[in-house]
Formats: C-alpha cells, sequence, structure tokens
C-alpha cells in the first residue's frame, strides 16, 4: 500500500511542476512516455553518483546488472522474478 501511496504523491507533485510550466495534463502520450523515460533514467543516476563518490568503477558489467534491469524491467539473466506473497 505504501508504494501506491508514494505514486500517487509523486504524481501530484508532477502534475503541480506541470501546472507550474503549463504543460498541459495529460500530457500527449509521446511527451508522457518521455517524462517516463526521463524519471527511468534519473532514477539510475542516484546508484551511479554513489559508486562514484566511493570511488568503485562503472563497468559495463554493474551497469548490465544494476542499472539497465531496472530501466528495461527484465531481470538479469540467472535471476527469477521476486515472488509476491499471497494477500
Amino acid at each position: 500500500m505504501k508504494i501506491y501511496l508514494v505514486s500517487i504523491a509523486a504524481g501530484t507533485l508532477i502534475g503541480f511542476l506541470y501546472g507550474l510550466l503549463g504543460v498541459r495534463s495529460p500530457a500527449p502520450p509521446l511527451v508522457a512516455l518521455a517524462g517516463l523515460l526521463g524519471i527511468l533514467l534519473g532514477e539510475q543516476l542516484v546508484p551511479v553518483g554513489r559508486r562514484l563518490l566511493r570511488r568503485e568503477p562503472l563497468t559495463a558489467a554493474w551497469l548490465a546488472e544494476e542499472c539497465v534491469p531496472k530501466v528495461t524491467g527484465v531481470p538479469p539473466s540467472g535471476d527469477a522474478p521476486p515472488s509476491r506473497p499471497n494477500p
């Protein structure tokens, strides 16, 4: 339930920013998709930044394992999708 509340709060904040910027909402599909892609890519800046601050190398293997699955929604090969408990 918490994830849905956070999602609604984030959507409300973005809606507020749309209003300040004068962007119509709902945005045209291409604009909305571009915004969602930007959100996904922006989320990956945090683990990359943390890794750089710890002076750890950014390798293609780390990016493929840590960032790509979060952007594409496809788990790394060999990983089973997480099981969800039944309510």
